[in-house]
């Protein structure tokens, strides 16, 4: 059911705003508040970014890019400039157990992690934000909502002083402490911190050989890794580190003793770069939509950051909400498709929080009982691939899938995430692949008869052309089989693809004719 009857809104509205007003207004220019500008400047839909920092945040809390998300930005062109400065680790941790997740058996372009500190991600995730024409505002910190029949007043404070901004939607990425969530009356839910984990940035006189260090033992457990500029950056939880009260500022001191009571050696460390401290407490909105106001990322959930998930799991969110906001807003679609927003992410939201409590679970794990544990579970991701690639799976992004809508008719890949499937030209020459397909914003009809759907592309008449010509403007259709066969597709014949990449709709159906009027009838169902 759609929630726009709590603010008083119309549920079909398409967002009309009075002049100096925008049809979206996004909170908080972070990595997920920037990728849904762009997303939704794909999409047609207007957008203004308002951060309450003049200048972005030179520390990187985030330093890991997962596959999927790697997959999402290749579904937009810009997959380039990350990989190109990126470090490729091709393997990941699970509640810092000593074996790790192999990640090149996962089915994707990308089987590793991409190593980049969040500063460089945001700077480019801002460049492509601005390319693609959002305007993003600076020292702009919004204090409040005002929640009309068919629009948010957004209170905020800039250089300027206090004003208000007009918009049809407001989309709360201002993380964790979210203003826009509190401000829409939004639950927040979960548990209290019981335990601390610390992270330093520092010059390492005599650095750890191999391209990083993971110990754990009764005393605690730590990570280091490298970072550009010759910085090692330790992250980890001692013994006494398991408790609810704050422990104060973390100095070079006491991040010096925890290191060598778990590691044995300080490794030279000096001239910290940033020492910070952070809580395991839980929480996720009750609600990531609530009438035209939204959440995303940090806002809508909170977590510990073990294995460096946040960050791709708040991308994902825009990716999921920025097609469906700008379909409502700048095409007319109907407000309750906002709802399954809502209805898709939140599970996934609830995924992540049960898999970082799981994996502190672990990362606290130092009674000989609890080392035990750890070892027999890291054995068998060393020894089971079966094992190790369902975590990977899981925590890279791959095994989201999505409920199909009632009315669609099943089939195992309907919601599932699509992969860059290898298609051969429609007219014989060069083929191409499913992401590239995808860098438009559009759904994707993929005929894999080759032959199929002459009707929507200008072959014959009638209602073929009616249905053809409704979704045009968001609809690109290929009409080629596979040039490389897929195990998970074999025997579809044609599919729907959303501009999220996930699977719409899809078929194996034999008869032509029968087909044809499936085809129709997804096609009748996609936004325009």
């Amino acid at each position: 059911m759609s929630e726009d009857a709590d603010s008083g809104g119309n549920a079909d509205a398409g967002g009309g705003v009075d002049s100096g007003g925008e049809q979206v207004v996004v909170v908080g220019a972070g990595p997920v508040g920037l990728w849904l500008a762009a997303e939704l400047r794909l999409g047609g839909a207007s957008v203004t970014v308002l951060e309450t920092r003049e200048e972005r945040n030179p520390h990187s809390k985030a330093l890991t890019i997962h596959p999927r998300t790697l997959e999402i930005l290749a579904s937009r062109g810009v997959a380039e400039a990350f990989l190109a400065e990126g470090g490729r680790i091709p393997s990941g941790h699970f509640g810092g157990l000593t074996d790790r997740m192999d990640f090149g058996a996962l089915d994707t372009p990308y089987p590793f992690t991409l190593a980049l500190p969040q500063a460089r991600t945001e700077e480019l995730l801002e460049e492509y934000a601005l390319s693609a024409g959002a305007r993003i505002r600076r020292g702009h910190r919004v204090t409040g909502l005002l929640r009309q029949r068919d629009s948010v007043s957004v209170r905020a404070e800039g250089p300027e002083g206090p004003y208000e901004l007009r918009a049809a939607y407001v989309v709360g990425c201002d993380g964790t402490r979210s203003v826009v969530r509190d401000a829409a009356g939004i639950g927040f839910p979960g548990t209290d911190v019981t335990t601390w984990g610390w992270l330093g940035d520092v010059v390492l006189d005599s650095p750890p050989e191999g391209p990083g260090l993971n110990v754990s033992t009764i005393e605690g457990g730590l990570m280091a890794v490298p970072l550009p500029g010759g910085i090692h950056r330790f992250v980890g939880i001692a013994r006494d580190d398991v408790r609810a009260e704050p422990p104060g500022a973390l100095t070079l001191e006491e991040l010096r003793a925890k290191v060598v009571r778990i590691a044995g050696d300080d490794f030279g460390m000096r001239d910290p770069v940033w020492l910070s401290r952070f809580g395991n407490a839980t929480r996720q909105a009750a609600r990531y939509r609530s009438g035209r106001v939204l959440l995303a990322g940090d806002a809508a959930h909170m977590h510990f950051p073990t294995g460096g998930v946040g960050l791709n799991v708040g991308v994902q969110d825009a990716t999921n909400l920025g097609w469906k906001l700008a379909a409502v807003v700048a095409g007319g679609a109907p407000g309750s498709l906002l709802d399954s927003y809502h209805d898709e992410r939140h599970p996934v939201g609830a995924d992540l929080l049960e898999s970082t409590r799981a994996q502190t679970a672990l990362m606290t794990a130092f009674t000989p009982e609890g080392q035990a544990l750890r070892a027999v579970l890291s054995t068998l991701i060393a020894t089971r691939p079966e094992f190790s690639r369902d975590l990977a799976e899981r925590v890279s992004g791959l095994a989201v899938a999505y409920p199909p809508a009632p009315s669609v008719p099943g089939h195992a890949l309907t919601g599932r995430r699509a992969p860059d499937l290898a298609l051969a030209g429609g007219d014989g020459g060069p083929g191409t692949g499913l992401f590239a397909l995808l860098r438009n914003g559009r759904h994707v009809l993929l005929d894999l008869t080759g032959d199929l759907t002459g009707g929507f592309t200008g072959g014959s008449t009638g209602e073929c052309d009616r249905l053809a010509a409704a979704p045009v403007r968001r609809l690109t259709v290929h009409s080629a089989p596979l040039s490389a066969p897929h195990p998970d597709w074999s025997g579809v014949r044609a599919a729907l693809i959303r501009p999220d990449g996930h699977v719409a709709w899809a078929s194996a159906e034999p008869d032509d004719e029968a087909l044809l009027g499936a085809v129709r009838e997804a096609l009748a169902a996609v936004p325009h």
